[in-house]
């Protein structure tokens, strides 16, 4: 199942019928609205959509009431994010709809039951936007939709096309309305999207172009004199920001707003336990802590320096379900490749209650973390070291040399722990300086991701080379916990009377496996400079 929801994620289909695992118990289900908007000027007359390829029969469904009242902070920060909430009576779907940009022109539409107050389900899946700040009626829509649905040949639904008679009132702010008519064309469920081209391409060809306003919402502001914010930017950061592009300042600040954009976006995804959303969390958190700690010769670590401990803390508090799916992951993968004589006992049996009963715990931990008042404090203190940036004098100079000498410093810093581990006989001494060399080696990774686009190529190939000094090293170090789990999975199957054989078999594939580690990493490490770098580190 985990692998046919990332499949869905990345191509933005949604698998048909399913719910999301945090949003099962809430009674909010989701829905994945792929679909296309046109502009009607004048009077509506569809063309014969029937004359699009694989469209068979149009077949008029009537006409449906709709009335909706759109919800948005005073200065509208879910519109600023492309995001919509609203009530909605009228419809077969009556109820409250998140709507959360996926792709262009796909968006995940989450149900909760129709009530008075905002349901808690959608509330959460907000918070890292609204804050403590409160959602109120912004716009209302009231739409007459006269529906059509486009059948294939053999009677499967391909899509609905409605016609949308729109009266728009403004609800707060300058009181304003408007009117228009608008065709949307979504697609059904597990319907190729191809159909979508082939009905727009009939739609164009009758003198109907697509709409240039991303939602009803987005048109509803604009038409009533308040346009949808524009997201604030690096050059946004306050009065005392650097605004030249060339300086190290500008540079870091725009590394910085795109981690902490990250950890905003990815928090609903967290909450509804979208594929590898806490893996992403966890790694804009590394991210944003590396920044601040390998640049504090551009930002004030007394100031940042408690921010980078709340990071830490809150990717800790991510990783505990992260290390636990990885684990997972890869003792399933290694007792699928054994011999099926060598698994003896109900090994599969033991290990998928193993990680159900750690799994509950920890996505409660992850969610425990971001509820709690400490998560928003932090995100507020975030935001205001972007708004007021604690810039120090090397911040306004030219970008090239002043982060080329941070990245040189983590890298020597890297070095020296390669060097200690090295040096150390293998064993238990030595597997924890390896793991200290691999989250060095993540630091450097990210200050020469945060430096590219000063220093260019010789950043980027540097970033290559450390991912692959980074996945040697978090190989052996995936290996090391891999046998503390295996050595607790043989004590659970001894106590209950089975063989530990099969796992005391995947330990000593494991020890095998963190031996080639060791024995690959002097090569790994020896190429794992960019020429440009070590010349410049010789000088």
């Amino acid at each position: 199942m985990a692998q046919k929801r990332a499949a869905a994620e990345r191509t933005g289909k949604q698998p048909k019928g399913e719910r999301r695992p945090g949003e099962r118990n809430s009674g909010a289900t989701t829905h994945r609205e792929i679909e296309r908007k046109y502009e009607v000027m004048g009077e509506v007359r569809l063309p014969d959509l029937t004359r699009a390829h694989g469209v068979a029969t149009a077949r008029a469904r009537g006409v449906t009431e709709l009335d909706a009242v759109y919800y948005d902070t005073a200065d509208l920060r879910l519109a600023a994010d492309s995001l919509t909430l609203r009530r909605r009576t009228g419809g077969a779907d009556a109820g409250w709809h998140l709507k959360i940009p996926v792709a262009p022109g796909v968006r995940d539409e989450i149900r909760a039951p129709l009530s008075d107050t905002l349901p808690r389900s959608l509330a959460g899946l907000l918070r890292s936007r609204v804050r403590t700040t409160p959602v109120q009626p912004v716009v209302r829509l009231r739409s007459r939709r006269d529906v059509t649905h486009l059948h294939a040949a053999d009677g499967t639904l391909l899509a609905e096309v409605s016609v949308d008679t729109v009266h728009a009132e403004r609800l707060t702010g300058c009181p304003g309305s408007a009117d228009w008519t608008e065709i949307e064309v979504e697609l059904a469920d597990d319907v190729d999207p191809e159909i979508l081209d082939a009905v727009g391409k009939r739609l164009v060809k009758a003198g109907i172009q697509p709409s240039a306003a991303p939602s009803k919402l987005a048109r509803a502001l604009a038409a009533t004199g308040t346009p949808v914010p524009e997201r604030p930017t690096t050059e946004d950061t306050g009065p005392d920001a650097d605004t030249d592009s060339g300086t190290a300042g500008s540079v870091v600040l725009a590394y910085v707003r795109e981690q902490v954009d990250a950890l905003i976006r990815l928090d609903p995804a967290v909450r509804r336990d979208l594929p590898d959303a806490i893996h992403r969390m966890r790694v804009a958190c590394r991210r944003l802590r590396s920044a601040l700690r390998t640049y504090g010769n551009v930002l004030d670590r007394e100031v940042t320096d408690p921010l980078a401990a709340e990071l830490r803390r809150l990717a800790a508090e991510l990783g505990a379900a992260r290390d636990l799916e990885v684990l997972d992951d890869r003792i399933g993968a290694a007792l699928d490749a054994i011999p099926r004589e060598l698994a003896a006992g109900p090994v599969h049996r033991r290990l998928k209650s193993w990680a159900k009963s750690g799994g509950a715990g920890t996505r409660r931990r992850a969610q425990a973390a971001l509820d709690s008042p400490r998560h928003l404090a932090l995100l507020t203190r975030i935001d205001a070291l972007l708004a007021d940036p604690p810039l120090l004098p090397a911040a306004h100079q030219a970008a090239g040399p002043v982060l080329r000498k941070a990245v040189l410093r983590d890298h020597r810093r890297l070095a020296r722990r390669v060097e200690r581990a090295l040096a150390l006989d293998p064993g238990t001494e030595r597997d924890h300086a390896l793991h200290d060399a691999r989250k060095a080696a993540k630091r450097v990774r990210y200050a020469a991701e945060a430096a590219a686009p000063a220093l260019g190529k010789p950043a980027r190939r540097l970033v290559t080379r450390m991912k692959r000094l980074q996945d040697c090293l978090g190989d052996h170090q995936d290996s090391v916990v891999a046998r503390a789990a295996l050595r607790e999975l043989a004590d659970a199957a001894h106590t209950a009377g089975e063989t530990a054989f099969t796992w005391g078999v995947l330990y000593g594939r494991e020890e095998a496996a963190a031996a080639d580690r060791e024995r690959e990493l002097p090569r790994v490490w020896a190429r794992s400079f960019a020429p440009r770098f070590r010349a410049a580190r010789s000088r």
